[in-house]
């Protein structure tokens, strides 16, 4: 397969299993139609690839599919709606910020419970801590 990096292939660089990336060709999450070989196979390039792992972050972070497929909208349309794409962005950072800081306040409850947990295995204390009844 010359030029061009097969199914199998680009399910192993990006991670995403082969139904996914169909589903993505499918639900318009791709930047352009993916070409086929004589032979009826996706024929994917390297900008595929690079779009790929970006939605993959995308939606890793909790960005839903029709904010990704709207983002694809928009860079496929072409120049004149990088404001629009910025907003998007924009938005989204505030999502995953959001729940990054949630992360971060549950970290540190956690991270409270294990130091008393481990001060109390250390003292030999541990007996009876949150028994129930």
């Amino acid at each position: 397969m010359t030029g061009g990096l097969s199914i199998g292939q680009v399910s192993e660089e990006t991670g995403l299993g082969v139904h996914a990336l169909r589903f993505f060709e499918r639900e318009g999450l791709m930047l352009r139609p993916i070409p086929r070989s004589d032979g009826g196979r996706r024929v994917y390039g390297r900008a595929d690839v690079e779009w790929l792992l970006l939605c993959n972050r995308f939606r890793e972070s909790g960005m839903p599919i029709a904010t990704v497929k709207r983002f694809a909208e928009l860079v496929r349309s072409g120049p004149g709606n990088e404001s629009e794409r910025l907003e998007l962005l924009r938005e989204h950072e505030r999502n995953v910020r959001a729940k990054i800081a949630e992360l971060t306040a549950s970290l540190e409850v956690i991270h409270g419970k294990v130091v008393v947990y481990e001060r109390h295995v250390r003292e030999g204390t541990a007996a009876g801590l949150w028994s129930p009844g």
